[in-house]
This record gives structure tokens, sequence and C-alpha cells, in this order.
């Protein structure tokens, strides 16, 4: 089976490289430049017309969306044990895909379209207040769920780790307010994964190769 990630270092599809490097997956990783709007080009858009990052492509199947493709890796590779395969286990896993993506992110996302990523004329400076009200609250209820806890679903390591890790280590980037001392021990020990550092170093090899390229 052949597997093509289409990604950009520090992006979402960070997260599934680290999947697939836990998984001990072989694939290939082509770069879409978002400096270079490469996302917003017309061979990106014929792939992904929603021209968002990440894509993995294997064989006629393509997926998007960073939770749903860490569900695919878990699911392909089981052995990695990235998924609890119990019912109840499989419920924590989903609840807590669809709570970073939905509460601990998107504040933080909301914070950096109105900084950065939007057109000026389109920016609302006055939204990143409550965003950042936003994102503590949902912190909060993070770090209650990891109080005495090394992972967030069934006592091993998951991908639910894998999208709040990266999640936080956003909200690390962005100053985003993060005193919750679990909160800290749990990104410092996620964030630390040899896996994620290959990962890390993948993408930055791909960028870099690139920028040789000229």
């Amino acid at each position: 089976m052949t597997i093509e990630v289409f990604g950009y270092p520090n992006s979402r599809s960070t997260r599934v490289v680290w999947a697939l490097e836990e998984a001990g997956a072989a694939y290939d990783y082509t770069l879409v430049d978002l400096g270079r709007g490469e996302h917003r080009g017309e061979r990106f858009r014929a792939l992904n017309p929603a021209g968002k990052l990440p894509a993995l492509r294997t064989g006629d199947a393509l997926l998007t969306e960073s939770p749903a493709i860490c569900l695919w890796v878990a699911e392909t590779y089981p052995d990695a044990g990235l998924a609890p395969t119990d019912p109840q286990g499989r419920t924590e896993l989903m609840r807590w895909l669809f709570f970073i993506a939905t509460e601990l992110e998107q504040p933080l996302w909301t914070m950096a379209k109105h900084r950065f990523a939007l057109p000026e004329k389109l920016r609302v400076p006055d939204v990143i207040p409550t965003a950042r009200r936003e994102f503590t609250m949902a912190a909060d209820l993070l770090a209650d769920a990891l109080d005495g806890r090394d992972h967030l679903v069934g006592g091993r390591f998951s991908i639910a780790d894998i999208l709040a890790a990266h999640t936080l280590a956003w909200a690390r980037a962005a100053k985003a307010p993060m005193e919750q001392p679990a909160l800290a021990a749990y990104a410092e020990h996620q964030l630390g994964r040899p896996a994620l550092a290959r990962a890390r170093a993948r993408e930055q090899s791909a960028l870099e190769s690139r920028q040789q390229e000229g």
C-alpha cells in the first residue's frame, strides 16, 4: 500500500506524520508550500477543493481532516495500539478527538485568524479576548481530566494524545493562557516522544529541499 501525505511543517499535517511514525508506517511526503500559496493553487485544489492541509492519499482514496486521518492510521496499523478496540475505549477516544477539534483548538485558530491569517480588512481584534477565554475554559477541562494521568484514553498513548499535545504546542507558540501544571507536565511528556522528533525532521527536510531548489 502506497501512502502519500501532503503537508507543511508546523501545520496540522504534523499530527498525521507523527501518527505514521508511531505506527512504523512507510509513506511518501509531498510538501505543499503554504508560504508560496500552493494550497490555493489549481494543482492542489484538484486534489482537495478545500485547499487545506493535511491530506493523505492511498490508492484511489483521499482522506482529509487530521483527526479522521489519524484514526485511519490507528485502524490501519492496529498493532501500534494507537486506538482502543473495546466499545468503552472507542467512545472515550471519539469524545476526546471531537473535544480537541471543536473546543480546544478552535479558539486558538480564531486568535490566529484575527491576528495574521485572514486578510487584514477581515480581522476583528476585539474577538481575541473572547477566544482566549474560551481556550482557557477548554484547557481547564483538559487539565482536570489529566490530573494524575499521563494519557487521555485507556491508560496508554493514543491518537488522542497526538492531537491534544500538538494543540498544546500551538498554544505555547501563540502564548495562549496555559498555566495549569497538569497541562505543562503532559505536554512536556508527549512532545518529547521520538516519533514526533522524526515527524518534525521529515517535514523540515522536505521544506529545506524545496528552498534549495529555489
